[in-house]
């Protein structure tokens, strides 16, 4: 090997070696955290194959432009499967999905299952069919919930003294699906703050997690979802959330 060849060989290593240390996912790392009000959670329940649910979708999807957004401005799209049977799978909906609407319903929450829903706050919210499109805001004091992630480790902080459930999910958005059949058929669909998995952890004020790889399902924008509930219940205390890519 000749002395030129040998200092090329030396430069590319120590290249691939900055790269390593600049680009891999365990010296990632990001803080992000609530205000000290409440989050404005917004929940769409949606389907692929719901003929009404696009313009919903779309509404949801303007809330990227926010300035509050994933500050004190939570949107999270979870697709139901019910409607799969009627001529289009939804690619995104699962029956975990449909079963947290159903225990809406149960909680008293929400006045029954239908799509699109939209549930605003852990209660339902039907200003949105009436022409509405400012989500309202919460107005309590829940203290800040805050986090930091770190590789695949996610460290989560938030003073209260009781044992709470820690979701967490991953968010997808600038989803794209055009559709062969059913009542939305030959039509392009497009998809934000889609729920693409989410999990749950309990515990009291400290919360470490090793977070799964995010699912590639061909989004543009990755995000990083959290928000509080109390053991056995959906209504959430606090939430934030952070883009990761």
């Amino acid at each position: 090997m000749s002395l030129l060849a040998d200092v090329k060989e030396k430069q590319m290593l120590r290249a691939l070696v900055l790269f390593l240390l600049v680009f891999h996912p365990t010296v990632w790392a990001v803080d992000f955290s609530s205000q000290s009000q409440a989050t404005t959670v917004v929940d769409l329940y949606t389907s692929e194959r719901c003929s009404s649910c696009p313009p919903a979708e779309r509404w949801l999807s303007t809330l990227q432009h926010d300035d509050a957004l994933f500050d004190s401005l939570l949107p999270m799209a979870f697709h139901v499967d019910y409607w799969d049977q009627l001529g289009w799978p939804d690619r995104f909906a699962t029956v975990e999905n449909s079963n947290r609407q159903r225990n809406l319903v149960r909680e008293g929450l929400i006045s029954q299952v239908y799509t699109p829903g939209i549930v605003i706050n852990s209660e339902e919210w039907r200003g949105w069919f009436q022409g509405l499109r400012q989500p309202p805001t919460h107005t309590e004091q829940r203290g800040a919930l805050q986090a930091s992630l770190k590789g695949k480790q996610l460290v989560v902080q938030f003073e209260q003294p009781d044992n709470l459930v820690l979701n967490m999910a991953w968010l997808g958005n600038g989803l794209e699906t055009t559709v062969k059949a059913g009542e939305n058929k030959g039509k392009t669909l497009q998809h934000d703050f889609v729920v693409l998995q989410h999990w749950q952890q309990t515990g009291k004020k400290n919360w470490q997690v090793t977070v799964p790889p995010a699912p590639d399902r061909g989004q543009q924008q990755t995000a990083l979802a959290i928000w509080l509930t109390k053991p056995g219940s959906l209504e959430i205390i606090q939430a934030t959330a952070t883009y990761i890519d």
